[in-house]
């Protein structure tokens, strides 16, 4: 009923989008041409003949709202382009008034994206207060089974309600029964199937490692005759740290242990945001960057930027771009002396640039030059990375994406020297978290943090 209604709303919003370009255009809503009409007839068909096509009418529930407008407007976009088409095959263009269909394009695709958007936020809102909810059953270990649980109550908008859970650890055992965050926990694999039967509910999510294949194919089989949305979520914690995809490779199915934890296209407008923000940061900065450098040659001899040797995505090295905050002094090979409290080293310019983050400035030239983002894991010098990386556990890992200039773990605090494993781990820690809950909006609230606070800090030395 919902998805035929919708289907009547995108069409009458292309007959509403042409009569308002039209309006809009001749100052009359009324008396489209024949080949306007056409064109709105055309598109009409077309919206309800691809919309299904692209999915969308599929739920949304628990999807990514960008990627489902972005699935709209592309509809929109072929449906448009296909319009077009037919104007030219039928030598109609020039009837058509290139301002009319620039407006009829812009009205009707607002209003199908708007409503799309209204209809999607108004449910979240419902889900939050416990309304158009699906059941959901857990099955798994009670280790993963809580993670799932955690999932979903921080997405309580995508509105999966779990209402009970099979501990299959217990399931052949005679160990007390755990109840798991308060929620009938179930060993019975009958009492279970008749449970989720009498209570009809709608899903059942098998939570289990893919060694798991026995169980797995005896809830399979158990529920081969219900209308359950039976899902199969491995648990493959033990293998790797980012969340796992499924790629195609010679046209087999394989899932992605340690590749790129974010898709490609999904990470364009973090690269166009890193270009454009590199940039205009240092067209902004480049008087800033003249005052500097001359204070750093009146304070001290040497060169104005100082460059080191550090790993980026995959682990490729580069060159990365400071003002010099030191005196000029050779290290010992294969060492890396951190900068301490009252440092002799650190020249009283030094100290404000470092202490004020200003010395991090250049890494400009590394974001515009591809090898740095501007939100990402903050690299290491080499000799770190070779002393961390068999200590805490993920270490490595950081450099699967670019390293940033500013990070998760900066705005948290965790900037500066960091001289123990302990610190190392909790700045990995809010690394690895960075990473895995990745959205260009997180990037954009991490900027707005590092403007507001995160300049100045303590342990920077």
């Amino acid at each position: 009923m919902f998805r035929n209604t919708a289907r009547v709303f995108d069409a009458l919003f292309v007959i509403a989008g042409g009569l308002l370009a039209h309006g809009v255009r001749y100052s009359t809503a009324i008396g489209l041409e024949d080949t306007q009409r056409l064109l709105v007839a055309f598109n009409c068909a077309l919206v309800l003949l691809l919309f299904p096509v692209f999915g969308i009418y599929e739920t949304w529930r628990g999807k990514s709202l960008p990627t489902m407008l972005a699935r709209v407007a592309a509809a929109w976009l072929v449906v448009v382009v296909s319009g077009l088409m037919l104007v030219f095959t039928l030598h109609r263009a020039d009837s058509i008034s290139r301002l009319w269909f620039a407006y009829a394009t812009l009205i009707s695709g607002a209003l199908i994206l708007a409503t799309k958007l209204i209809a999607h936020l108004l449910l979240r809102v419902a889900r939050r207060r416990g309304l158009n909810y699906r059941t959901v059953a857990l099955v798994g270990a009670p280790g993963f089974t809580r993670t799932l649980l955690a999932h979903l109550e921080q997405r309580a908008h995508a509105g999966f309600k779990p209402v009970c859970v099979f501990d299959t650890t217990n399931a052949e055992s005679d160990l007390p029964h755990l109840s798991i965050n308060g929620l009938p926990t179930l060993e019975d694999m009958n009492a279970f199937v008749q449970k989720v039967r009498e209570e009809h509910i709608n899903e059942v999510w098998l939570a289990l490692p893919l060694s798991e294949e026995h169980t797995i194919y005896r809830f399979t089989r158990a529920f081969q005759n219900d209308f359950v949305n039976l899902r199969l979520i491995p648990d493959t914690r033990s293998l790797a740290l980012f969340n796992h995809t499924l790629v195609d490779v010679l046209g087999l199915p394989t899932i992605s242990l340690t590749g790129m934890p974010i898709p490609t296209p999904q990470m364009w407008p973090k690269l166009v945001f890193d270009r454009v923000f590199a940039l205009a940061a240092l067209t902004l900065l480049m008087p800033l960057f003249a005052v500097i450098a001359i204070a750093i040659k009146l304070n001290s001899p040497g060169p104005v930027f100082f460059r080191q040797k550090r790993k980026g995505i995959d682990g490729r090295t580069f060159d990365i771009y400071k003002f010099r905050s030191m005196t000029v002094h050779r290290e010992v090979a294969g060492v890396v002396t951190q900068a301490s409290q009252h440092d002799a080293r650190v020249t009283k310019v030094g100290a404000f640039l470092r202490r004020t983050s200003l010395d991090e400035l250049p890494q400009f030239f590394n974001v515009l030059l591809g090898q740095m983002s501007v939100v990402g894991p903050r690299p290491h010098a080499l000799e770190h990375d070779d002393l961390y990386k068999d200590l805490v556990y993920g270490y490595m890992h950081r450099y699967r994406i670019k390293p940033g200039i500013t990070g998760w773990a900066q705005v948290n605090g965790y900037r500066g020297a960091t001289r123990t494993v302990e610190k190392m781990e909790a700045r990995v820690k809010f690394d690895l978290f960075y990473i895995h809950n990745w959205s260009f909006w997180f990037d954009i609230k991490i900027v707005l943090i590092t403007l507001v606070k995160g300049f100045v800090g303590r342990n920077a030395y």
